[in-house]
């Protein structure tokens, strides 16, 4: 390719998702330390979960510890808590990993190696491209989610929020792309007002009385 075939290339202008990130960070209380037999089947499976999710469309990155692992385990007071803090290209990639794939096999397994946690155990928020959230900012943007409830800061699994702040839909995955579901309420509308329009135009035939 030379110079003039170059430069009139199409550019491709930059979009608004291209921009931000989505982060998340997802706390879990343990049964027991990591290095207690009861928790053997769990730590086994995380390399494998890990890179089951590295391989995963749409994901960008993970908090590993010192050894390189994804896992962080702080002290609280009911018992040490697990905490996974990631990096996705947008909700539906995240969604797809956590309950699309062999993942989703290890949730309904959680109770064998989890106790009850306080909820949400997860709060989700956008970043800018490149950023890279510490421990300490994914358990600030938890605790803002679980005292002052879904918010563009920090939003949960079932109210979302997009990268420029506006509510996203709950019905479905796919729903985080900017302006889907105002376009599906848009479209709601525009059909109950043309049926609103049809009924005035043609009334019900009433019955004759006799």
């Amino acid at each position: 390719m030379d110079e003039r075939e170059r430069d009139n290339e199409p550019l491709v202008a930059p979009t608004l998702d291209a921009v931000y990130h989505l982060a998340q960070v997802n706390v879990a209380r343990m049964l027991a330390p990591l290095d207690d037999p009861i928790m053997r089947e769990f730590v086994a499976a995380i390399g494998r979960i890990e890179r089951l999710a590295a391989a995963s469309p749409g994901f960008l990155w993970r908090l590993a510890d010192e050894g390189g692992h994804g896992v962080c385990v702080q002290p609280d007071e009911g018992g040490p808590v697990f905490v996974n803090v990631t990096l996705w290209r947008d909700y539906d990639s995240l969604h797809v990993f956590t309950y699309r794939s062999p993942h989703a096999d290890h949730l309904k397994r959680r109770s064998r190696w989890f106790a009850a946690t306080p909820q949400p155990s997860t709060a989700l928020w956008w970043v800018p491209a490149g950023a890279r959230p510490s421990l300490d900012e994914a358990l600030l943007r938890l605790k803002f989610l679980r005292r002052y409830g879904p918010t563009p800061r920090a939003f949960s699994l079932r109210r979302r929020f997009d990268s420029a702040g506006r509510p996203v839909g709950r019905s479905a995955v796919g729903a985080s792309r900017p302006g889907t579901s105002v376009r599906f309420r848009a479209e709601s509308v525009t059909a109950r007002s043309a049926s609103r329009r049809r009924s005035r135009r043609y009334p019900p035939a009433r019955r004759a009385v006799r």
